[in-house]
This record gives C-alpha cells, structure tokens and sequence, in this order.
C-alpha cells in the first residue's frame, strides 16, 4: 500500500510524508516537531517508519522545524548541496542528493526534480515503487519539463495551484511580492495548474490541489478554476481546507 499523508501545505508551513508498506520518508518540515507529531500520531503514521526527512527547498515555511524533527526522528535530512548551504538546520546527519539523480529510500526510487523558484536549487520530488508513482510539486512558477513529464506518469500528483489571478491583483500584497509570485519563479496560479493538469490528463490519476493562499485563493475558487478548465468533476479534486485539515490519499 502507497500512502500520501499531507499534514501541512502552505504559506503557515508544508509537511507531506509518503509511506510505502511499513516505511516512510517526510518531504519539508515547516512546523515544529510538536505539531508535526500530533499530526502524524492523527493520522496513523509512526514515526518510527520515518527513514529520511527530504527538503525541497531552503525557505522557512519548507525547514522551519526540519533540524529538530531530523534529530527527534535520528533520520538524515536529504537534499541537494545549494539547498543545505542556504539553510540553517544546525547539528544534523545530512546525505546528500543530486537534482535529476535518483536515489533509493524506504523501498522507493526518488527522483528530485528541478522546479522554478526564487530558491537556491529548488526541488520536486517523485516517488516510485514500480507498481505506482507520486509526484509532489510546489513553490514553482511554472512546471519544468521535467516535472511536467513526471506529472503526465503520476498516479497521485500533489501540485501547486497557490493563487487566484484576481485576488492576487487586488488583495493586500505590496506591488513587488505580487510581481514575483506571479513570475516563473514565483508561483503557480489556479489557470497555470489547471492547464498542466489538462496538457497532461490522465484519467486515473488522482489530483490533490497544494500550497494554497490563503490571502489569494479559497478552497472553493481552487477546485471550481481547475475543474472549469481540466473537466475534471469538483468532487475529484481534493485539497486543505482550512488550518490544522490533513489528508490522506491512496494508490
């Protein structure tokens, strides 16, 4: 059994753990390792199935808590070079990864993908058992190609639909931050991810709407945008909807 536990997608902190059979890896720690715990313990995930802690990239709603929950968890933190040097994790056993290199953890093979992101060397990450395939892509302005290849494969794809075009444009953010969430290394709008979706429909694939805001998009806009464009039905399309929600997708 493949199981994908979002515990935590957004700008308050991000925290996804893949489990395959009896093992797991975490995918960003952004809260503390209080929280993330009792989430886990909500959900059913024993800690002690956790192998790795894998960062996608170095901002504070991604690591926040990544230094302490790696040494409460005595699991190695996972990412590429650039992303480790801009971070701040503090004494923890680090294994390196390459981007476009994959690796082997908990009975899986990972494959870290490059993403668009005002970050030193941001990653997505696939997940492959050889019966089933997960992809988690978030905080990218735009879907490289290889993540976009990645995504077409996915039997689970959690990907970015951060905003709404118009509530961005007329919420509170100064001028320059919506600029640079609305550039190709910012983030993903609803129209970007549903037109990625489409490009790539696949009907089996299951679909979990990430990392959204919650100053610029709702729930409710993210699925019916997605679903407008994709025709995929609103029921199927599933995402957080409010603070502290977590949820759980199979394959």
């Amino acid at each position: 059994m493949l199981e994908v536990h979002v515990l935590a997608s957004g700008s308050d902190g991000n925290c996804t753990v893949i489990q395959f059979e009896d093992r797991a890896v975490m995918i960003d720690a952004g809260l503390s390792y209080k929280k993330i715990r009792e989430l886990m313990n909500f959900n059913g995930v024993d800690e002690s199935a956790i192998d790795a802690l894998l960062i996608t990239h170095e901002h504070s709603d991604h690591i926040g808590g990544a230094g302490v929950v790696a040494r409460k968890l005595g699991v190695p933190i996972m990412c590429n070079q650039n992303t480790f040097d801009a971070s701040d994790f503090g004494a923890v056993n680090y294994s390196p990864i390459v981007t476009l290199h994959s690796f082997t953890v908990a009975g899986m093979n990972i494959l870290p993908l490059p993403t668009s992101h005002n970050a030193a060397e941001p990653n997505a990450f696939l997940f492959d058992t050889g019966d089933k395939k997960v992809l988690v892509a978030t905080d990218t302005g735009k879907l490289t190609y290889q993540v976009e290849h990645a995504l077409s494969e996915a039997d689970i794809a959690v990907i970015e639909a951060n905003y709404d075009k118009h509530m961005l444009d007329v919420g509170p953010y100064p001028l320059c931050l919506r600029q640079l969430i609305d550039s190709e290394v910012g983030h993903m709008s609803n129209v970007a991810c549903a037109e990625a979706i489409k490009k790539t429909m696949n009907d089996k694939r299951q679909i979990f709407l990430a990392h959204l805001s919650k100053k610029n998009n709702t729930p409710d806009t993210a699925r019916d945008t997605v679903s407008k464009i994709t025709g995929i039905k609103r029921y199927k399309l599933d995402c957080l909807e409010f603070a502290g929600d977590t949820r759980v997708l199979k394959a």
